[in-house]
C-alpha cells in the first residue's frame, strides 16, 4: 500500500531560476556623456596649425581652415617690367622698405584703371626687398599674405593670429570693393584704425581697386537717398578710405608708355622682332581692344612670343 501510494504521488517540477534583467541605463550613463562630448568637440574652435614660414615667402589665408597655405611659387612680374607708373612705384617701394625695417608705415589703397599695374607693383615691392635683404646676408622677414575680398570679415582673426608671431606680414587683398548691402567693410574699418587692439605693429594692409573710396557711386547715392541724414550716411563710407595712408592713383597710360612696355618685354624675354614690325602690331593690338595698359601689353606679347615660337620663361 506504500508502494502504491507512493507511485501515485507526483513529484513538483524543480523551480526554473529567473533571468536577471539587465539594469536600466541612466539618463546620464556613458552613451549619453559620450554624445555630448563629441557634440561640445564639434562646436569648439579648431586649433590653429601655423606653417612653416621658412618655407616660403607669401601665403594664402584660408578662414574655414584657420592656416595659412604656403604659395611656392608667386605670379608675379619683375620690377624693371613695369612701366609708366615710377611715381608710384617709388612711394610703395619707400613705405614698404620703412615697414621691413620696423619703421612706422602706412596702409595703402592702389586705385585706379584697369590693367595697370597696381596688384603686379605690390607683389613686384614685396619680392624686391626680400632679394635685396638676402643680398645683405640678412634673413628675409616680409610674409605676403592674400585674403580674398569675400573672406575679408575674418581680417580681425586673422590679424589676431599674426599679432603675437616674430614676422613682418603685408597682408593683399586684391580687387576689394563693396556693392548692395555688404556691409563687411566694417570690419575692414576696425582693423585698419579703428579697433581697439588697432593694426599689429608686424602686419601692414594693401588694397588694390578700381573705385577710389571703395564703394560703387549707385551704392552712396542710394544710401544718400533713403538716409535720415544724408551726409553722416555718406561721409560713412568715405571713411573707409580715409583708413589707408597713402592714396596711389594709375591712370591709363600714353601710347609712349605702352610702347615702352612692350618694349620691355620684348627685351626682357628676347623676342626676335624688327622694331618698326613691333610697333606696328603692338599699336594695332591696342586699337582692336580699344584701351592700352600694362595688361594689354602683357597679351600682345604672349600673342606675338607664341606666333614666333618663343616660350616666355621667368
Amino acid at each position: 500500500m506504500v508502494v502504491t501510494r507512493m507511485a501515485k504521488s507526483k513529484t513538483k517540477p524543480a523551480k526554473k531560476p529567473q533571468k536577471k534583467s539587465a539594469p536600466a541605463k541612466s539618463v546620464a550613463g556613458g552613451d549619453v556623456l559620450e554624445r555630448i562630448a563629441n557634440a561640445l568637440e564639434r562646436l569648439a574652435p579648431r586649433a590653429l596649425t601655423l606653417p612653416d614660414f621658412n618655407a616660403a615667402d607669401a601665403f594664402a589665408w584660408q578662414p574655414d581652415g584657420h592656416r595659412l597655405t604656403p604659395v611656392p611659387h608667386v605670379n608675379r612680374v619683375e620690377m624693371s617690367l613695369l612701366k609708366g607708373i615710377d611715381r608710384m612705384r617709388d612711394v610703395l617701394v619707400d613705405n614698404t622698405e620703412r615697414f621691413a625695417k620696423g619703421l612706422p608705415a602706412n596702409n595703402a589703397l592702389l586705385w585706379g584703371a584697369r590693367g595697370m599695374g597696381k596688384s603686379s607693383l605690390v607683389k613686384a615691392s614685396h619680392a624686391a626687398i626680400n632679394a635685396a635683404l638676402r643680398k645683405q646676408g640678412k634673413q628675409a622677414p616680409l610674409k605676403l599674405v592674400e585674403i580674398h575680398r569675400e573672406d575679408i570679415e575674418s581680417l580681425p582673426e586673422l590679424m589676431t593670429i599674426m599679432r603675437p608671431l616674430p614676422h613682418r606680414f603685408i597682408v593683399f587683398c586684391d580687387d576689394l570693393s563693396f556693392d548692395g548691402d555688404d556691409t563687411s567693410y566694417k570690419s575692414l574699418k576696425a582693423v585698419l584704425d579703428g579697433g581697439i587692439e588697432g593694426r599689429p605693429e608686424n602686419a601692414i594692409f594693401y588694397a588694390t581697386s578700381n573705385r577710389r573710396h571703395l564703394m560703387s557711386r549707385d551704392m552712396m547715392e542710394n544710401e544718400r537717398s533713403t538716409a535720415i541724414n544724408p551726409g553722416e550716411t555718406v561721409e560713412e563710407k568715405v571713411s573707409l578710405s580715409d583708413r589707408f595712408g597713402l592714396w596711389l592713383g594709375f591712370h591709363r597710360c600714353s601710347q609712349d608708355e605702352f610702347l615702352a612696355m612692350v618694349e620691355g618685354y620684348v627685351a626682357n624675354y628676347k623676342i626676335p622682332v624688327a622694331a618698326d614690325e613691333l610697333r606696328r602690331d603692338a599699336l594695332e593690338w591696342a586699337t582692336t581692344r580699344g584701351s592700352r595698359s600694362g595688361r594689354v601689353a602683357w597679351q600682345f606679347i604672349q600673342d606675338l612670343a607664341g606666333r614666333l615660337g618663343v616660350p616666355l620663361k621667368d
